[in-house]
C-alpha cells in the first residue's frame, strides 16, 4: 500500500469531529493572517455547501419513497408526537424569547438602511398560502429548486403508490436509498475541508469589528438560544422520554450543531442529520420523514430571531405593549418561523410580519433585517445549530 492511499485511508477513518475542530482553527488563523488567502480557500466551502444542497433534494425524495414503499405493516413512524415536539418547542422558544427581550430591552440604531429588495410576506395568511403552493409544486421543479415541502408530499405520495409493488421493485428502491446514503457520507467526510473554508472566508470578511456596535442585541440572541438548547431541550426530552437528556442533547450539538453554525443552512444540514440519525440507530421510518420536515417546520432559533428582533424595534420606537400582546406575538412567531425557508437569513424576511402586530411600517422594519443581516455572522449560524440539532434530538426522544 502507498504512502498516499495510507494517508486518504487515516483520514476517512478518523475522528470526524477532531477533524472538523482542526479544520476550524486553521480557518480562523488563515482568516486573521491574510484575506487574499482565504478567498482563495474559500471556495472549499462553497463548494461543501454546495454538494450538500445539491444532494440534500435526491436524499429527501428517495428515502422518503423507499421508507414509504418498503415500510412493514404494523411498523411504529412516531411521527406525530415529533411534531408535537416541533411546534410546542418552535412556541416555548418564541415565549422565552419575548421573556428575556421585557428583561433585557435593547435600543436599536435605525437609519435609511431599508433593504428595498427584498420581498417580505405582509400577512400569517401569506406564509399559510405559500406552503399549500409548496406542497403542490412540479415535483421536478421541487427537487431543482430544494422545495423540501414539495419533495416531501411527492415522495410520500409516490411512496404509497408503490406500497403494493413487487418484492423486486422494493429491492431496487432499497438499493438506490443505500447508494445516495454512501455519497452523502462521503460529502460528510469532507466536511473538514469546506469547514475550513467558510469559517477562513467569514473572519477574512467580518471579524469581529462589525458585531461590537451590536453586542448587546447579540448577547440577548445568543443567550436566549443557548437557553433554549440547554434547559428548555433537555426539559422537553426528560418529559417525554424520564430518562437523563444531556447525552443526547450534546452529541447532537456536536455532529450536527457544530456542522450547521458554519453552513448556516438548515436544507445543506439534512444529509448530516440523517447520518447521525442512522449512527444513533433510529428507524428509518421515522427519520427519513422527521428529519426533512423538521428543516422546514422546526424552528425554535427562527422564533427566536423573529421576537427578539421584533420587541427590539418596538423597545426603540417607544411602543407600549402588554402581555397578552407579547403572548399573540409568540404565536405569531412561531407560526412564521414555520414558515421559514431552510436557507441562511430565511427567518430575517420574516420579521416585517410580526411588526405588522404593532402597526411599524415596512420601511422600518426592512432597516431591523438589514441589521439581521449585519449580525447574520453568529445570529444566522447559531440559529441554523439551534434548529438543524433540535431536529434529531426530538426525533430521537420519540424514537426511543
Amino acid at each position: 500500500m502507498s504512502k498516499e492511499s495510507t494517508l486518504v485511508s487515516k483520514f476517512f477513518n478518523g475522528n470526524l469531529v477532531l477533524q472538523i475542530s482542526i479544520g476550524i482553527l486553521l480557518g480562523v488563523l488563515v482568516g486573521s493572517i491574510s484575506k487574499e488567502a482565504a478567498e482563495a480557500v474559500s471556495i472549499l466551502g462553497s463548494l461543501f455547501v454546495g454538494a450538500l444542497k445539491a444532494i440534500a433534494p435526491i436524499l429527501v425524495f428517495v428515502l422518503v419513497a423507499t421508507a414509504i414503499a418498503t415500510k412493514e405493516v404494523g411498523v411504529q413512524t412516531n411521527i406525530k408526537p415529533i411534531i408535537q415536539l416541533y411546534l410546542i418547542g418552535t412556541f416555548l422558544a418564541a415565549l422565552t424569547a419575548v421573556t428575556v427581550s421585557f428583561l433585557f430591552p435593547v435600543d436599536l440604531i435605525l437609519m435609511d438602511a431599508a433593504s428595498a429588495n427584498l420581498n417580505p410576506p405582509d400577512s400569517v395568511i401569506a406564509v399559510l398560502k405559500d406552503v399549500l403552493f409548496k406542497m403542490v409544486d412540479n415535483p421536478v421543479n421541487a427537487l431543482v429548486t430544494g422545495n423540501f415541502i414539495g419533495i416531501l408530499v411527492w415522495a410520500i405520495a409516490l411512496g404509497v403508490a408503490m406500497h403494493y409493488s413487487s418484492k423486486e421493485t422494493k429491492n431496487l428502491f432499497n438499493d438506490v436509498s443505500a447508494g445516495i446514503t454512501k455519497i452523502v457520507k462521503f460529502i460528510i467526510r469532507l466536511a473538514p475541508f469546506g469547514i475550513f473554508g467558510l469559517v477562513a472566508n467569514t473572519f477574512a470578511q467580518t471579524g469581529f469589528e462589525s458585531l461590537l456596535s451590536y453586542s448587546k442585541l447579540l448577547a440577548v440572541l445568543v443567550g436566549t438560544m443557548l437557553f433554549i438548547a440547554f434547559v428548555i431541550n433537555p426539559i422537553i426530552v426528560f418529559i417525554k422520554t424520564k430518562k437523563n437528556p444531556f447525552p443526547l442533547i450534546f452529541i447532537c450539538i456536536k455532529e450536527s450543531g457544530v456542522t450547521a453554525f458554519f453552513t448556516r443552512s438548515s436544507a445543506a444540514n439534512i444529509p448530516v442529520n440523517m447520518n447521525l440519525c442512522k449512527k444513533l440507530g433510529l428507524h428509518e421510518e421515522t427519520y427519513s420523514v422527521s428529519i426533512p420536515l423538521g428543516a422546514t417546520t422546526n424552528m425554535a432559533g427562527a422564533a427566536v430571531t423573529i421576537t427578539v428582533l421584533t420587541l427590539a424595534t418596538v423597545n426603540t420606537l417607544g411602543i407600549p405593549i402588554d402581555i397578552g400582546t407579547a403572548i399573540l406575538l409568540s404565536f405569531v412567531s412561531a407560526l412564521a418561523a414555520c414558515g421559514a425557508s431552510g436557507v441562511a437569513g430565511g427567518s430575517l424576511l420574516l420579521i416585517p410580519l410580526a411588526c405588522s402586530l404593532f402597526g411599524i411600517s415596512n420601511d422600518i422594519a426592512m432597516q431591523v433585517v438589514a441589521i439581521g443581516f449585519i449580525i447574520g455572522v453568529v445570529q444566522d449560524s447559531l440559529e441554523t445549530a439551534l434548529n438543524s440539532s433540535t431536529d434529531v434530538i426530538f426525533t430521537a426522544a420519540c424514537d426511543k
